[in-house]
């Protein structure tokens, strides 16, 4: 890995709020956009573009059902991001 995608990771990573909502995904490993958004008392559009921004860096993993989206902890994450989730 380039310093450019620690570089990512880390901004992603320095943010209180996808703070929580990694910290939310490890402990109910999977969570809809609303079921997320409502949890963290933020606007969907926001929670979103947050989602986004941890889904670029593969933090996170997404499905669609239907209408909903759900996401899920990457199995893969960068050395770097298992360590701030053991701390979390």
């Amino acid at each position: 890995m380039d310093e450019k995608e620690l570089e990512k990771i880390l901004k992603a990573l320095a943010n209180r709020r996808r703070l929580l909502m990694l910290k939310i995904l490890k402990r109910r490993k999977k969570i809809s956009m609303g079921n997320m958004a409502r949890e963290i008392k933020l606007s969907f559009r926001s929670t979103s573009k947050h989602f986004s921004i941890l889904y670029v860096v593969g933090l996170v993993e997404k499905e669609q059902d239907g209408l909903t989206m759900y996401y899920s902890l990457s199995p893969k994450l960068h050395k770097i991001a298992s360590c701030v989730l053991s701390i979390i």
